[in-house]
């Protein structure tokens, strides 16, 4: 595929966007797929799966800076992990027979849901992580195999998701709990390019251009997430505006406007 230089400017400044969203909140996929669909064209499931090498990179990328920056604990958080992981290849396994359109129909309903449990309580999200309690491991295993199943089958909005579980259940901090996400994203992410691959769905010259810009976004996000103090403040102020955006988007809200 050929891409003129306006178009690539396009490609590596909004992925690089989509990267450092990701990072901090979630929803990003919403930058990239766009980019690959109504700008270069692609067919949505080569799309899908194209999008998923940036969001691998720029989460191994965004892992290392969290890890150096003493944000990530595996050992600490290899429940969540192990689990998640667990139940993406579930949702990845699903995913190749299913079709889930009927559940992204359901999608911005959970959207104006977390919109407002992120709003109720703002103090809730701005709290250091507090592990002085452990978690009910009944409850909080197949709190995390769900979401990973969901993460593995749509992916869309799993970011944000599993924030408000790991904020508002583990008592993570929004930094810590970013740090935990992407490196389990990542993880996952891996396995599912591999079923895309198989599947011929990866258009690899657009999918690693992508993957620089969200690589060099995810990083340097990271990086100032783990070592900027008021970065639980700005990290809750963006997933606000990212699912804000979403409803909007998902209904359409931004049509009225004209």
């Amino acid at each position: 595929m050929d891409i003129s230089w306006q178009h690539l400017l396009i490609v590596f400044f909004g992925s690089a966007l989509a990267g450092s969203i990701n990072t901090l909140a979630g929803n990003g996929s919403a930058i990239t797929l766009t980019i690959l669909t109504e700008l270069l064209g692609l067919p949505g499931n080569l799309a899908n799966g194209t999008n998923r090498v940036g969001i691998f990179t720029q989460s191994a990328a965004g892992s290392y800076a969290f890890f150096r920056g003493g944000k990530l604990d595996l050992y600490r958080s290899r429940l969540p992990i192990l689990f998640t992981i667990i139940g993406a290849i579930g949702g990845v396994a699903v995913a190749v027979n299913v079709s889930n359109e009927a559940f992204r129909s359901v999608f911005r309903f959970l959207m104006i849901f977390m919109f407002i449990v992120i709003l109720v309580k703002p103090k809730r999200w701005l709290r250091e992580s507090d592990f002085s309690k452990q978690t009910n491991p009944w409850i909080a295993i197949p709190l995390y195999l769900a979401l990973g199943f969901y993460g593995g089958f749509i992916q869309m909005g799993m970011g944000v998701f599993f924030l408000a579980v790991m904020v508002l259940y583990a008592r993570y901090s929004l930094v810590d709990a970013n740090a935990v996400k992407i490196f389990v994203v990542g993880a996952y992410t891996f396995l599912v390019i591999l079923v895309f691959q198989w599947q011929g769905l990866i258009d690899w010259k657009v999918g690693l251009l992508m993957a620089v810009g969200q690589t060099i976004g995810g990083f340097f996000t990271a990086h100032y997430a783990a070592t900027y103090p008021q970065a639980n403040v700005w990290a809750h102020r963006l997933l606000v505006a990212v699912v804000l955006l979403a409803i909007v988007k998902l209904f359409d809200l931004h049509l009225l406007l004209f």
